[in-house]
């Protein structure tokens, strides 16, 4: 089994900085690109930006230049470092990961996803 864990998330006032993990664990043979994404209340999930396992990111733009993804490969985490967060960040934040598992056949390809970590901004 695979299994995507997020933390870090909780209070911080605008214009602060919060950094949130995400840990892939179990029976994993690679891991492809990773991504955060954002659900703010009452609206659907949106992606904030990707980052590729040699480390290639590309954001949406309502991210650009303010939230960084980066990752960590011996530990099999991705993060998102959150820099002057705005109310509106308010929200569930959610990582998923491209993960190969090993069989006989060859890797097995799918997409998973953590359990999502809340995020409140204080104004």
């Amino acid at each position: 089994q695979v299994q995507l864990v997020e933390s870090g998330g909780g209070l911080v006032q605008a214009g602060g900085s919060l950094r949130l993990s995400c840990t892939a664990s179990g029976t994993i043979f690679r891991i492809g690109a990773m991504g955060w994404y954002q659900q703010a209340p009452g609206k659907q999930r949106e992606l904030v930006g990707t980052i590729t396992s040699t480390g290639s990111t590309n954001y949406a733009d309502s991210w650009k230049g303010r939230f960084t993804i980066s990752r960590d490969n011996a530990k099999n985490t991705v993060y998102l470092q959150m820099n002057s967060p705005k109310p509106e960040d308010t929200a569930v934040y959610y990582c998923s990961a491209e993960i190969g598992r090993a069989t006989g056949y060859g890797p097995e390809w799918k997409t998973y996803w953590g359990q999502g970590t809340q995020v409140t901004v204080s104004s």
